[in-house]
């Protein structure tokens, strides 16, 4: 078998909003098809116009290949030499940041070629499943809300519909101060405490509740005094709560937070997660599939965590295409208790909600049947498809014209 061609698809809801914290409105989808008619899909959660740019850039030297270039005509089942290759070949480019971000969609797309052509579910070629069923936590983040007091409402409103959906777990982003904070929801810190009681209170004491702060503490000491806060609402763990470079900031934390602390949405590679580890002393690694290299590379982070004896909780904030590749690692991770889960009902992006079907996705008694269709399980709906790739070149085109409105200093 060998690969014949790859396709860069850019995506955007039509409503996207670029003052928002959501990286669900724009998407890049990569199709590796072959000369046997397979065909694989994968997805990274990066600018999507950036991450077109990493593979369809040609080459210019033997340091510096384009990433699409050095795929063409070679075999798409040789997962683990071509990630080599690729890697190698772009290391001046790349090597940490996008282009390990866009080698992770096309790593992806390799896997799902791979279990396709074995007529098998990725993660039986990866070793095979570990655990029967699969469970999810429901990832919540409303928007559009004008202030704290409607956010929170929003928010606890979102955790009893997800408890209704049969949902066991839910993590509460929770971004009212830092660098992301929500425009119009700056706001102390003790409305993320209020927040999260308001939700415990409507969950019961049975439901699981993590917190995502993306970043918010400028201060280990600030950090810790809400986590001995949050400790006592029975968190089950606190995300992203200093700056991802602030590795002996993470050490002190990890040392005196009653909370177990998770991190790694952003890192690349298995080497960024062992200075998690080893220096930050995180207790749950979160590598987002795509992001980190793919699935062969989260697969490294994995037996990195267990040598370790820490935990896996995959990242995953784009489509059913993120979210099928977090449940093969999934499946196959002793030490994975959840992974992240976007349930239609509870998003607010048509991007997500649409783009991708998948049917093996059915949510019972709070858990999820291992994925059983080869591959990974799931397909784009080509009218879906052309409407957000419409949508993604009108906001480009926009966004141009203004640019150029702004240097010409016109309105």
């Amino acid at each position: 078998m060998r690969i014949t061609s790859i396709e860069c698809h850019v995506v955007a809801d039509p409503e996207l909003d670029r003052d928002a914290t959501s990286s669900a409105q724009d998407g890049f989808i990569v199709e590796i098809h072959t000369d046997e008619g397979i065909s694989g899909l994968g997805e990274t959660d990066l600018n999507a116009w950036i991450a077109r740019a990493c593979i369809e850039a040609p080459g210019t030297h033997t340091m510096d290949r384009g990433l699409g270039d050095m795929l063409i005509g070679e075999d798409p089942l040789e997962l683990e030499q071509l990630w080599r290759r690729l890697y190698v070949g772009s290391a001046m480019s790349g090597r940490r940041g996008a282009v390990i971000n866009a080698l992770g969609a096309i790593d992806i797309a390799l896997w799902d070629i791979r279990g396709k052509a074995a007529g098998k579910p990725c993660h039986m070629l990866m070793g095979g499943a570990v655990r029967e069923r699969l469970t999810p936590y429901a990832s919540l983040q409303p928007e559009g809300a004008p202030d704290v007091a409607a956010y929170q409402e929003a928010l606890v409103g979102w955790v009893r519909q997800a408890a209704a959906l049969g949902f066991r777990a839910a993590k509460l982003e929770l971004t009212f101060d830092g660098p992301y904070a929500h425009a119009g929801l700056h706001a102390p810190d003790e409305a993320v405490v209020a927040a999260v009681a308001a939700c415990r209170a409507a969950a019961g004491p049975a439901f699981a509740l993590m917190v995502d702060v993306q970043y918010a503490f400028d201060t280990v000491e600030r950090a810790l005094r809400v986590a001995h806060q949050l400790a006592e609402l029975d968190v089950l763990f606190l995300e992203a709560p200093l700056w991802p470079d602030d590795l002996a900031g993470y050490a002190r934390l990890a040392r005196a937070s009653p909370l177990p602390l998770a991190a790694g949405e952003w890192l690349t590679t298995r080497h960024e997660f062992v200075e998690l580890f080893d220096r930050g002393g995180v207790a749950i690694g979160q590598p987002d599939i795509g992001r980190v290299g793919g699935l062969s590379e989260a697969l490294a982070v994995r037996d990195l965590a267990a040598e370790r004896q820490r935990l896996i909780v995959p990242h995953a904030w784009k489509t059913l295409i993120s979210i099928a590749a977090s449940a093969q690692l999934a499946a196959v991770t002793p030490h994975c208790p959840y992974f992240e889960f976007l349930p239609a009902e509870l998003c607010g992006s048509a991007l997500r909600r649409e783009l991708v079907r998948g049917d093996g996705f059915e949510l019972r008694d709070g858990t999820l049947t291992l994925p059983s269709e080869p591959g990974l399980g799931v397909s784009l709906d080509r009218s879906a498809l052309r409407r957000f790739e419409r949508a993604a070149a009108e906001y480009a085109g926009a966004a141009r014209r203004a640019g150029r409105a702004q240097a010409n200093g016109t309105p």
